[in-house]
């Protein structure tokens, strides 16, 4: 018969954290959200990758696109850009990610002198870029000769077959800088020059990148936001065990910053074949993470025999995920976190290697983002949270004078008409994980995240502790009754706005 085990599959509803003593220095400003994002030994060196903020977006389609990981990272945590796509267009999101900003900016926008100045407008509308390098061949590294901005020129006044040579800034008229530059001294150059704009041009009069100055306040309004060591925004992605050999090698191109597999059900020889010869390949020069699990023996056979960074908790606690009811298999989350918590420290006890743990799944709330992280989460992944977002990849519904964005699971037929799960089911799919609906549009991501962030860092303050491993140490959890839900929630108090919409 089958082993039957006494623990019960608990939810973080059922938990309550219990205050500790709060001291003068446990203010929110004082607080430290940074975590681990790759395994390493706390004695001897610092992780190869960390967030700034404990959250990542899900790699879902209608999750993490371009816009919502450069927004995300803006604000410290990191989006893993979707592998269920082609290997040309995943690779195309990160780069947009890549190039977004932070510093020296790569040209994008780039035309040559002879070009028309319709073209010219063109390049403006489709990139939404007002600035237009111009160079010798409209190459991205050719010969600066000046630069074209949307105040050279009136897009209905002007004549569009002109040549763009008619309408630019000679390179002569240009306040630049050479190639060497540090960042604080371009900043400070656009500063004094009263400039929004500093090309930066190498030894040979080719351009090497552009400095903007709103990327300066940007960056000053985003004190955590987080970045490679070229200052350029982070940015993870997916892989697949099917083509992730040719996958991985498009996305290192493209200089994705952290990669995951992304499966319902990591414990499986399939991951662990497809880690191990990506290891074989690059070796540590990648950090790779993996799941999902739910159990501490699942942790220990992905981090020993796949030799992964971080994994992944989790399996059918989403919203929009019905694994569980398809085929019985899954764990209440709070259940799974706290034993792949306690595994990890136990393997951490026994090799002096620190792994960090993702909470993926089963997140309805803030206070549920913050059971997570005090049962022993280093990290979450959420898919709602930042469906809802502006910045997600799907368009909005009105739907009787309310705004909805689509959201919609990667085991959903509407995910799986691509070629995700074409090995495991031959050529038909039969049953569905997951499932196609909407969700409330939640305006811009910084202000939803600004609050949660907010919650997160009093909770932390109320509990006497300044940063994630202190949490995990010294956060003090209750179970709680059905009672204390009821006692929890408003009660013998009437709301007025309740009121008037029950009359």
């Amino acid at each position: 018969m089958a082993k039957i085990l006494e623990d019960i599959s608990r939810t973080f509803d059922e938990y309550l954290i219990l205050p500790g003593l709060t001291t003068k220095e446990h203010l929110p400003s004082n607080v430290s959200l940074r975590v681990p994002a790759a395994k390493y030994r706390p004695e001897k060196e610092e992780p190869a990758r960390y967030l700034e903020i404990p959250f990542s977006s899900a790699a879902m389609q209608s999750v993490s696109g371009s816009d919502l990981a450069i927004a995300l990272a803006r604000k410290g945590g990191c989006s893993f850009i979707f592998c269920s796509q082609p290997i040309e267009e995943q690779a195309a999101m990160v780069r947009k990610v890549k190039e977004h900003k932070a510093g020296f900016v790569d040209s994008d926008s780039n035309i040559s002198p002879d070009d028309p100045l319709s073209a010219a407008i063109a390049i403006s509308k489709r990139t939404g870029h007002s600035t237009i390098a111009v160079t010798e061949d409209g190459g991205r590294h050719s010969r600066l000769l000046g630069i074209l901005t949307d105040k050279d020129y009136w897009e209905f006044k002007d004549d569009p077959d002109r040549p763009v040579k008619d309408y630019f800034t000679p390179l002569k008229r240009l306040v630049w800088a050479p190639e060497g530059v540090s960042l604080e001294e371009a900043t400070g150059i656009l500063h004094r020059e009263k400039k929004e704009c500093l090309p930066i041009i190498d030894k040979n009069g080719n351009l090497a990148s552009l400095v903007f100055r709103k990327d300066y306040f940007d960056h000053k309004a985003n004190p955590y936001e987080l970045t490679d060591n070229r200052k350029r925004l982070f940015v993870g992605a997916a892989l697949n065990t099917h083509d992730y050999l040719e996958r991985a090698e498009a996305l290192i191109a493209a200089e994705a910053d952290i990669f995951c597999f992304d499966s319902s059900d990591g414990y499986s020889e399939w991951q662990v074949a497809a880690a191990r010869d990506l290891r074989a390949r690059y070796g540590r020069s990648i950090v790779l993470g993996g799941g999902n699990v739910v159990s501490g023996d699942g942790f220990r056979y992905l981090v020993e025999e796949g030799d992964l960074d971080f994994v992944k908790i989790g399996i059918g606690g989403g919203s929009i995920c019905i694994t569980r009811e398809q085929k019985g298999i899954g764990r209440g989350q709070a259940s799974a976190v706290v034993e792949v918590a306690a595994e990890r420290d136990r393997y951490f006890e026994e090799t002096g290697i620190y792994v960090p743990i993702c909470s993926d799944g089963g997140l309805n709330n803030d206070t549920n983002i913050i059971m997570a992280l005090a049962l022993g989460a280093d990290f979450v992944m959420m898919g709602k949270y930042f469906a809802m977002a502006e910045e997600s990849p799907t368009q909005k519904v009105n739907y009787r004078g309310m705004l909805y964005k689509p959201y919609w699971g990667e085991g959903s037929v509407r995910a799986r008409n691509w070629q995700r799960y074409k090995d495991e089911e031959g050529s038909g799919m039969l049953f569905e994980e997951g499932v196609d609906a909407y969700v409330p549009y939640g305006g811009p991501l910084s202000e939803k995240m600004d609050t949660t962030l907010a919650k997160l860092r009093a909770s932390m303050c109320n509990i006497g502790v300044l940063s994630m491993n202190e949490l995990h140490k010294q956060a003090r959890v209750v179970r709680v009754s059905s009672m204390t839900l009821v006692e929890s929630g408003t009660s013998r108090v009437e709301q007025f706005d309740r009121m008037r919409t029950e009359q």
